[in-house]
């Protein structure tokens, strides 16, 4: 039976009065046009004297900026978002954390403090209060830069003339104290325990510290980590840097450090640590296989032909345990190092004993 025409013109004005379906709610701030992740790799390949957790803060410093939130509940949940997809990238994200942790903590302070009551305050208020939030965030972050320099002249009474220093991982903090005591004047001499986690160098003549200590005429054996035991004899103390400085006095660093950390106990070497204070982070690590870490070390397998000498177990590790997503291509597999075997830290601050660091920890967090 045909509809009337009445009934059609009904039932199309019906259909047109209709409300098309609701589109997803749009964020409040209008973050999805800026890669946090982009904005974090540009700064690590452009900046490389820039530490992780630095770039971090950074990357986080040019998300306010370019973001519009206009209250505080908005600004934390926009910086805690972007913090999770940073350290969701990575397979070890404790030097990220390091620095986006306490990023946040200093904003929630800054928010929270009486002059930056934003209850009763409005967007323009606000805004010059996220002006101020990015000036200071650039101001500490050009701070933590000169951390390093700071570090290496208080370390530099630690080598003197005649000492043997060893050392691996080719961190740039143990770099800059043997540079200025190299520029003081300090004869010494270096040994440098390459590390397995570089597939492919033979002799270590690529690695920062070598190359800049041999530049000055600084006297230096690059060795296998087999052979680090054995050379325990000629050295007098082990000095190393670190990814990140936990709770407890002990560190997070590359694979090998806890390896000399153990053989310098043996034999009464003293252990120095060389490291930022922004590297310390809120972690308490109850061992080696408690860190928040992807990486395959010990990789039981019974298949023949699944060794083969591009797949051997160091190798393996080394691949996997690099940093995803976008960072340096040397970011290698790390152990924990307990403060137990740790002689001092040195900072920006001082020079501290593993058991202050909890101490420091409370200055900076609280």
């Amino acid at each position: 039976m045909a509809s009337s025409p009445g009934k059609s013109a009904a039932t199309a004005e019906s259909s047109l009065s209709t409300p098309p379906p609701e589109s997803p709610p749009k964020p409040k701030h209008d973050s999805s046009n800026f890669d946090i992740l982009e904005t974090y790799t540009d700064l690590l390949h452009s900046q490389p004297t820039l530490t992780m957790p630095l770039a971090a803060i950074s990357s986080l410093i040019s998300l306010l900026r370019h973001s519009p939130p206009s209250t505080t509940s908005e600004t934390l949940s926009l910086l805690s978002h972007h913090s999770s997809i940073l350290k969701s990238s990575v397979r070890n994200p404790i030097a990220l954390s390091a620095g986006t942790d306490l990023f946040q903590r200093y904003i929630v302070s800054t928010l929270q403090s009486p002059s930056s009551n934003t209850d009763a305050q409005s967007t323009q208020d606000f805004k010059t209060i996220r002006d101020q939030l990015v000036a200071n965030g650039e101001q500490f972050v050009a701070r933590a830069q000169e951390a390093r320099g700071t570090i290496a002249k208080i370390g530099v009474r630690f080598v003197g003339d005649g000492c043997t220093v060893m050392t691996t991982g080719n961190s740039r903090v143990v770099s800059a104290v043997l540079n200025a005591a190299a520029d003081n004047g300090a004869r010494f001499r270096v040994v440098y325990v390459r590390s397995d986690s570089h597939p492919g160098r033979s002799d270590g003549k690529g690695d920062g510290v070598v190359a800049q200590l041999r530049g000055k005429r600084i006297p230096v054996a690059v060795i296998q980590p087999s052979a680090a035991a054995y050379s325990l004899g000629k050295i007098n103390m082990v000095m190393v840097g670190a990814d990140g400085v936990v709770e407890n006095g002990g560190i997070v660093s590359r694979m090998g450090t806890y390896q000399l950390a153990m053989l310098a106990k043996s034999v009464r070497k003293p252990v120095y640590v060389v490291a930022e204070s922004h590297k310390f982070v809120r972690l308490y690590p109850l061992g080696q296989y408690d860190l928040p870490v992807q990486q395959t070390v010990v990789d039981f397998c019974d298949r023949m032909d699944y060794i083969d000498d591009e797949r051997d177990a160091g190798v393996r590790g080394a691949k996997e345990g690099k940093i995803q997503g976008g960072g340096r291509d040397d970011e290698e597999v790390v152990d924990y190092t307990p403060p137990e075997l740790i002689t001092a830290l040195v900072t920006e601050t001082g020079i501290h004993s593993p058991s202050a660091v909890s101490e420091e920890m409370i200055k900076i967090w609280y």
